[in-house]
């Protein structure tokens, strides 16, 4: 991983869990700890995070959200291989809802073409979609959040009570050990328990890194994931207790 994905990944975890390790940051990402004491002194001088013994505290003062570019380009490969596995389980004739994110976003490019339904929160999956004549797109109202290039609010709220759909793809900051899915945006949570209570089938769309996650807000538990999508090589303790929880596991 290049220099400056891993430190935008850093901080990533960083801002979900408000604390960190060096020794958990290098289990995660792969790398020597020393690697990791080195990006640490990097982002603390350039004060995007607060470098402590033995890991990082977040800067509760810097922005909450990394732009949406900048996550793009996190774990691409990763995100690619759940996207196309995803696809797989999408039927002609289906109405699809798509929640926020970039790997949403790379399901909604292998959708296209597609004689389906799709209905999303996502300016992202919007802009993938917008041009296709083959696929129905009906995008919910609410308010633009900018920065990860979504709709929010009580009003996409209130839309998604009028929608019945065969199945969500559902994104997310990361899933517990216990299973627990988990997120960082307070603003996101309600919309995303919105989608679940919407569709017929609900499927997890998280790449290997986030297994197992943290994050402050709780979205649902393992018992109201029907199917996670996600890498080999993700934890598989994680795995384990979501799969006894009734979620079926497919490996990208």
């Amino acid at each position: 991983m290049l220099q400056h994905l891993r430190h935008a990944e850093i901080m990533r975890r960083v801002r979900l869990s408000g604390a960190t390790s060096v020794a958990d940051l290098a289990r995660q990402l792969g790398v020597s700890p020393s690697t990791i004491r080195r990006d640490l002194e990097v982002l603390d001088r350039d004060g995007t995070l607060k470098r402590v013994r033995g890991g990082a505290l977040a800067d509760m003062d810097a922005d909450d959200d990394l732009p949406f570019a900048e996550v793009v380009a996190l774990a691409e490969q990763d995100k690619e291989a759940v996207a196309v596995r995803a696809a797989q389980l999408v039927r002609d004739g289906d109405v699809v809802l798509l929640d926020i994110g970039t790997t949403t976003m790379r399901l909604a490019r292998h959708l296209r073409g597609r004689r389906i339904t799709v209905v999303t929160s996502s300016l992202a999956v919007l802009d993938v979609l917008r041009t296709d004549p083959a696929v129905e797109l009906l995008l919910l109202g609410g308010m633009v959040r900018r920065t990860y290039h979504s709709l929010v609010g009580v009003l996409t709220e209130e839309a998604l009570s009028q929608v019945v759909a065969d199945r969500v793809f559902l994104g997310a900051s990361g899933v517990r050990p216990d299973g627990q899915l988990v997120d960082t945006t307070l603003a996101e949570v309600p919309v995303k328990r919105a989608m679940i209570a919407a569709a017929a089938q609900v499927v997890l769309l998280v790449d290997r890194h986030k297994f197992p996650g943290t994050g402050a807000l709780r979205v649902c538990g393992p018992e109201d994931i029907d199917v996670i999508v996600t890498n080999d090589g993700a934890d598989g303790m994680t795995l384990g207790n979501c799969a006894a929880a009734g979620a079926e596991v497919l490996l990208a």
